[in-house]
């Protein structure tokens, strides 16, 4: 386990959230920011990842601390399951048939452990049914120059806080941002490197999506 990375400081809200394919943690910086103490998991070394992390197979480790009973541990279960399966890019490249549908076996997975989940994808894996887009998020709601959609489904199903509409000004485009520094500047991920910024999404999302997380858990109690 490696956290070599500086991070912002946060007031701790006492909760654990577990982040599968975290990659270098764009939405894992999000849930911190939230109060969440956030450990990630990703098939792929991660070395700038800025919280503690398991390099292991996202399906074969949430499979195994469910059996252990580990899972009991993390309050959340956050996925980003590889979307390539889904996304417009790799159909344009007539490669998507390459890349297994994850989103499938990973929700099963997610939904018997018991825990509360959350897992976010790119909005094509909501158009065939694939994932429920509870919420549909873009950077412009949150004030970034920064067009990146993306759909989170929810095992609270949906509801919380209403966002503005995303808000596409002529020239905003996701990929205008140029230089090594430009991209993950833009996208809220100063610690990375350009490539993984392209490959990231802006803890603003899943910022915005822990507080809907705790609306949900504070109106189930009441």
């Amino acid at each position: 386990m490696t956290a070599p990375a500086m991070v912002p400081l946060r007031r701790a809200n006492g909760l654990r959230v577990l982040d599968l394919c975290c990659g270098a943690g764009g939405l894992s910086m999000g849930y911190h920011l939230a109060g969440f103490d956030v450990t990630g998991v990703d098939i792929h070394p991660m070395p700038r990842y800025p919280f503690p992390f398991h390099q292991a197979d996202a399906l074969e480790y949430l499979d195994r601390i469910t059996t252990t009973g580990e899972v009991e541990e993390y309050d959340l279960i956050h996925a980003s399951w590889p979307c390539q399966n889904k996304a417009r890019v790799t159909a344009w490249r007539g490669s998507r048939d390459d890349h297994p549908d994850l989103i499938t076996p990973g929700k099963q997975l997610m939904q018997a452990s018991g825990r509360p989940w959350v897992i976010e994808n790119v909005p094509e894996a909501a158009w065939d049914g694939t994932l429920r887009a509870d919420y549909l998020l873009c950077g412009t709601q949150f004030g970034l120059n920064l067009r990146r959609h993306r759909a989170f489904e929810t095992s609270w199903h949906g509801g919380g806080d209403l966002l503005p509409p995303c808000w596409h000004r002529k020239g905003l485009l996701a990929f205008e941002h140029k230089g090594e520094r430009a991209y993950a500047d833009a996208m809220g991920c100063t610690w990375m490197n350009k490539t993984e910024a392209r490959q990231a999404v802006p803890p603003a999302y899943s910022e915005w999506i822990a507080t809907q997380f705790h609306s949900h858990e504070t109106r189930a109690a009441a």
